[in-house]
């Protein structure tokens, strides 16, 4: 059986080390970086399944070492950062990042959110082979299979997130789902105080999709969002 690496990236090595102790008591092999370029270099030459990325490393921070590797890899990124603002948190999800922890961290609550990210990739990955074809609306075209969106035939650039929220609303045309409906169906987990991350997460789609009349992604105001391609 393979088995899951885990990519711990930090300056700190004490932080790298202890985070790379609790990983490997619970099974899974560690691989150590101790800046952003290190980090997407070990993403590119290793079979890496998750990374565990601090957002102020030197010459390549975590924000701009999640944007490469978004360009060819979807696997669960974790920040862990001394940056504890709501704003924070929700511009790393953004960017791409899967899951946000701050320091200071309990190690086993870190633990607990790896196993929660692999777990939700397994099921995306299942989920993936049974999806259907790609899907074709109003200009635009989303394939599941490749990952990639087409807007009038050029491609747009999605983080993991994004292109799950399109192709969770592209799937139910005139479907109006809630902001909690969406965090709960992308994010797999309960939606507490989330409103502000699906909220910003929307209005990027839309940025992206030059959707400034919100042609494609309806606001049903005190509903939710509907795909209107």
């Amino acid at each position: 059986m393979k088995r899951i690496t885990i990519l711990i990236a930090d300056d700190e090595p004490e932080i790298v080390d202890l985070v790379a102790l609790h990983m490997e008591k619970e099974g899974y092999r560690t691989i150590k970086a101790f800046d952003g370029r290190q980090a997407v270099q070990a993403i590119q030459s290793t079979a890496i399944d998750l990374a565990i990325l601090d957002i102020m490393m030197p010459g390549l921070d975590g924000h701009e070492a999640t944007r490469l590797v978004r360009e060819n890899h979807s696997i669960p990124i974790i920040f862990l950062s001394a940056k504890t603002s709501d704003m924070d948190k929700i511009a790393g999800l953004v960017i791409g990042a899967d899951d946000y922890v701050t320091k200071p961290f309990n190690p086993m609550e870190l633990v607990a959110r790896v196993n929660a990210q692999l777990r939700r990739a397994r099921l995306n990955s299942r989920q993936d082979e049974g999806r259907k074809s790609a899907i074709e609306a109003g200009g635009l075209v989303i394939d599941p299979d490749s990952r990639t969106l087409l807007l009038y035939g050029k491609e747009v650039e999605l983080t993991p997130k994004e292109f799950d929220i399109l192709y969770l609303l592209m799937s139910h045309p005139k479907r109006v789902f809630s902001a909690e409906h969406l965090f709960q169906q992308v994010w797999g987990e309960a939606y507490f105080e989330s409103g502000n991350t699906v909220m910003v997460h929307i209005r990027t789609l839309r940025k992206k999709l030059g959707d400034d009349k919100n042609k494609f992604i309806k606001t049903v105001w005190g509903v939710g969002y509907t795909f209107n391609g």
